[in-house]
């Protein structure tokens, strides 16, 4: 598991490269504020598996693959669990090297039980 703190303006997509760049997974399930072509290039330039459903507003939809989008809702609740801890949901933590210290903290805790 790994983390990465963002500006809360700033777009989640932004960080996924990065967050690819140490693993080789099989598939990247993400939801549909990911699909973008670039993005899924870069997945499928790492050859995995880009399982992540079209927006809307495609012309041309992809496949999704099901059973494997499922899995996203683990993530949904590990994130629910951590938002679970006042100072994580609140942000507290003025410095973003202590609030994402706590937010590891918890994911240790939510992950340990």
């Amino acid at each position: 598991m790994e983390l990465i703190l963002t500006a809360g303006q700033q777009h989640d997509i932004n960080q996924a490269p990065a967050l690819l760049a140490k693993h080789e997974p099989r598939y990247v399930i993400a939801d549909k504020a990911y699909d973008s072509d670039e993005f899924i290039a870069t997945i499928q330039g790492r050859g995995s598996r880009a399982v992540i459903p079209s927006r809307a507003g495609r012309t041309v939809k992809r496949r999704t693959l099901r059973k494997q989008y499922r899995r996203r809702n683990l993530v949904e609740r590990f994130v629910n669990r951590i938002k679970h801890f006042r100072r994580v949901a609140t942000r507290y933590d003025k410095t973003r090297r202590n609030f994402l210290a706590f937010a590891q903290l918890a994911a240790l805790l939510c992950w340990a039980r």
